[in-house]
């Protein structure tokens, strides 16, 4: 469980990050990744909290 929330912290800080480059540089490089890691993120959520159910249920 560690592991999936320390995932999450860091893609999400690395789609803010890609996101305050994109701002600042108007780059469509840092938007593409933010992205990325934005649905790399989101997919460890979705993994993290069906564990959390599984093993409510189990």
């Amino acid at each position: 469980m560690l592991l999936f929330r320390g995932l999450l912290l860091l893609t999400l800080i690395g789609a803010g990050v890609c996101f305050a480059f994109f701002i600042a540089t108007n780059d469509l490089r840092f938007r593409r990744w933010g992205m990325q890691l934005l649905k790399y993120a989101l997919l460890t959520a979705l993994t993290f909290f069906g564990i959390l159910i599984l093993s409510r249920i189990l």
